[in-house]
């Protein structure tokens, strides 16, 4: 279709929202051959067959109609079961609202709890949508440094110091995207203790919580400040379901009732036959099964890449004990950002990786490399970095 030549006039704050840089990478990289990502933070594995049956009888069974806006009631009980199961923690079904995954439940808490010029504080380097979303909510954004030498865990002296009078949330998402890295359990409980002394929300964001290595353990800050937290996750990773968009959020029961106002009109509800598909995922053996399968193939992709690195020239690379990342630090001796040192890995290795600053500004010096992908992949990749590095 051919449209006429006008000026069309958009709202400003859209304006306020950048492109993400990592898409960006990626849509240069489809214009090459023979081009192998580690950037995409997408599991390579398909949705367990169990769950994909499920939504096939439920589509035959006749769930192709609308659902209570805040999802099926039999799906927001299993919820509340699972919490109950993995980590003792009682939640009222009522307190949880189904959403088209975690970026859906994230959008909700931003434009439900923050007003004009309110503060929130999100750390630097974090997942892209946080600071977008707040843009959206128009709220004034501190970005606090997650440092190596803390295991980018959040400092909680620093986030202390980072409040102000204004400052109305804290968001938190760990086990972390770009790090890896693993919230201890010390730390969940001094932030906890913050956010009850100076009356801050915590959006909590969980949705890589299955991925663990080396006998870490997640923490879901729901369980330590429940009066406190809106709690974000999503099916999309633990059970490889990126596609279906299905998540969830739980938070006190005020907070639901006006979140789901909002919810009612952005989407509604989410599809009723993916609901019951979640039901499947959260109740029947096979699934937590297959994500046994996901988790062991991680850890051993894990090894591999950190074994790689760790004898590659220019990249020293953290030890994640969470979700599928690799964060490396740049050797600072070659005079490169990270986005001239992913761009300079595409064309002289073929080797997509996500500069640091997509993340922020504290992840000037480093790249994230995901291991969410074919092990004969990861090592050639691996191999043509090694080449590459090795010539500088």
């Amino acid at each position: 279709m051919r449209y006429k030549k006008r000026k069309y006039f958009l709202a400003g704050r859209i304006n306020l929202i950048q492109r993400s840089k990592i898409r960006e990478l990626f849509e240069k990289a489809k214009k090459m051959e023979n081009v192998i990502s580690l950037g995409i933070g997408e599991p390579d594995f398909d949705t367990p067959n169990v769950i994909k049956e499920a939504a096939k009888r439920a589509i035959e069974e006749g769930y192709t109609h609308y659902t209570p806006n805040a999802g099926i009631p039999e799906f927001r009980e299993a919820i509340a079961e699972y919490y109950k199961t993995h980590y003792k923690v009682d939640i009222s079904p009522d307190d949880i609202i189904v959403t088209a995954g975690a970026y859906e439940a994230t959008y909700l808490a931003f434009q439900t709890l923050l007003e004009q010029d309110d503060d929130v504080i999100i750390p630097d380097p974090a997942f892209v949508c946080y600071v977008e979303d707040a843009k959206i909510a128009e709220a004034g954004i501190l970005r606090i440094p997650l440092r190596e030498e803390n295991e980018f865990q959040i400092d909680p002296d620093e986030l202390v110091e980072a409040i102000t009078k204004r400052t109305r949330m804290l968001v938190i998402n760990y086990p972390n995207n770009p790090t890896g890295a693993v919230l201890k359990k010390k730390t969940v409980k001094a932030i906890a203790d913050i956010a009850e002394d100076y009356n801050l929300y915590i959006l909590s964001d969980e949705p890589y919580e299955h991925f663990l290595y080396e006998g870490a353990k997640h923490y879901p800050m729901i369980k330590y400040a429940p009066d406190n937290t809106i709690l974000a996750n999503s099916f999309s990773k633990t059970f490889a379901m990126t596609g279906w968009r299905l998540g969830f959020t739980i938070a006190p029961t005020q907070v639901i009732r006006d979140m789901i106002k909002l919810h009612a009109y952005v989407i509604g509800n989410v599809t009723s036959f993916i609901q019951i598909a979640g039901i499947t995922a959260l109740r029947d053996k096979r699934s937590w099964e297959a994500l046994d399968a996901m988790r062991q193939t991680y850890a051993e992709r894990r090894r591999l890449v950190l074994h790689h690195l760790n004898k590659m020239p220019h990249i020293t690379p953290f030890r994640p004990k969470g979700a599928f990342y690799l964060w490396a630090k740049i050797d600072p001796e070659l005079g490169m950002s990270s986005e001239d040192f992913a761009e300079w890995l595409l064309e002289n290795a073929g080797v997509v990786v996500i500069p640091g600053t997509a993340f922020g500004k504290a992840g000037e010096g480093w790249i994230r490399i995901s291991y969410a992908t074919k092990k004969s992949q990861l090592t050639e990749a691996m191999e043509r970095m090694n080449e590459a590095l090795s010539k500088l």
